[in-house]
């Protein structure tokens, strides 16, 4: 059997047609509040055939990959770039295929590739991008994450202001007949034209608010049309007031919006983030709006003309305006531990249970059970990634 060795485990690599075993000291499965001790999961054909308690026969496997924790997959809804490579630089099948594996070393199992605003219909190449990406086997796609071109000129962060635009017929064309996985739309709704939104939503597209300087009256209509979350929560979006609350108060006070969060200390102050975890355990998500710095060798790099560059874990252009982020999901998952008063499940929720179901992958993703794809993130007691497997195949975080 082969193996590869990844921060001192050494892990076997298992062909996902062979049925396997894994054994985890501890499961984090996705449906229960707490840890489960001493857990074998058995895997066939890139599923999970059965879960069940240890026994001393399996104690005595010498073969048996072993995890000091084991957790559905780590998902990613937002993830710019990664390993030298940014998807907007290069929107190809094999950029997608070199962010997954920069993300990997993170501890993210699925990721949605996000392109950012660029003119006209540039976004067309990322959804194609994916579409091969998927139909050529990459492991770990999900679908694509769209973030513009769709914004407010009123908070266009790091986004170009002059790409920037409304979305007309010929968009929503596009929009719902794309065919890559799941298509996450990052969109201002106050600039949405009537009866978009439902459109979007009756073709399947997720629709997050981002980038929006929207009421909270038009969040709650939003929402009722449609809309499933909002991006990056408290960035690049109105504020909470005392008496207006801003797309941030609607999103809190919300039943059913999803939103991702950076937990990172650069883009939301960490009493916020608690806040937000507290208000949302079951609809917040982890997410890295991770650059080409994550996992790679650059430094800086020029976007939209100017000059990017990592100080301190900080991306910012030469004014201190925040441009991405230079966080892993582990990372994610250890601040959070850290800096806001959850436990390790409840953590390990935000990473997975929540992005599926933002997605509507719920029943594929997200969760440890029977039937589910074998897509786990597997944890030390430090909790430092050991290994990733995807769909029932070990994959070296190195080498994709």
């Amino acid at each position: 059997m082969r193996r590869f060795i990844r921060r001192g485990v050494t892990v076997p690599l298992i062909d996902m047609k062979t049925p396997a075993r894994l054994f985890a000291r501890q499961l984090y499965d996705g449906l229960a509040d707490q840890l489960q001790p001493d857990r074998m999961i058995e895997i066939a054909n890139g599923q999970i055939t059965l879960i069940r308690p240890a026994t001393a026969q399996d104690a005595r496997d010498p073969a048996l990959p072993e995890f000091d924790l084991v957790a559905p997959g780590f998902i990613d809804l937002q993830i710019n770039g990664a390993a030298d490579t940014q998807f907007n630089f290069d929107p190809s099948p094999e950029a997608v295929g070199r962010i997954a594996a920069g993300a990997r070393q993170g501890g993210t199992a699925y990721i949605l590739p996000t392109f950012i605003t660029a003119p006209g219909r540039d976004y067309t190449r990322a959804i194609a991008a994916v579409q091969a990406a998927i139909a050529q086997g990459v492991p770990g796609i999900l679908g694509v994450h769209l973030e513009g071109p769709f914004l407010s000129h009123a908070r266009p962060g790091i986004h170009d202001p002059t790409a920037i635009r409304c979305v007309d017929d010929h968009d929503l064309d596009l929009l719902t007949t794309a065919q890559a996985g799941v298509l996450l739309l990052t969109v201002a709704p106050e600039n949405l034209p009537a009866g978009a939104l439902l459109r979007l939503k009756a073709a399947g597209v997720r629709v997050f608010a981002g980038h929006t300087a929207a009421s909270a009256d038009q969040i709650a209509q939003a929402e009722a049309e449609g809309l499933v979350g909002v991006t990056h929560l408290f960035n690049a979006m109105s504020q909470m007031t005392g008496r207006e609350p801003g797309v941030v108060g609607a999103t809190l006070a919300s039943r059913a919006l999803f939103a991702g969060i950076i937990a990172d200390g650069h883009h939301v102050d960490w009493r916020n983030v608690a806040t937000a975890a507290r208000l949302m355990p079951d609809r917040l998500c982890l997410v890295t709006d991770a650059m080409l710095t994550l996992a790679g060798q650059q430094t800086g790099f020029e976007l939209h003309g100017e000059k990017i560059a990592l100080c301190d874990g900080r991306l910012t252009n030469k004014d201190g305006r925040l441009a991405g982020a230079h966080v892993s999901m582990i990372d994610s998952l250890r601040n959070m531990l850290d800096h806001t008063d959850i436990g390790l499940p409840a953590a390990l929720r935000l990473a997975t249970v929540n992005p599926a179901r933002a997605l509507g992958l719920e029943q594929e993703v997200g969760t440890l059970r029977q039937g589910a794809r074998a897509t786990f993130t597997c944890l030390t007691q430090e909790n430092s990634v050991a290994a990733v497997m995807s769909e029932g195949r070990f994959i070296d975080p190195d080498r994709g």
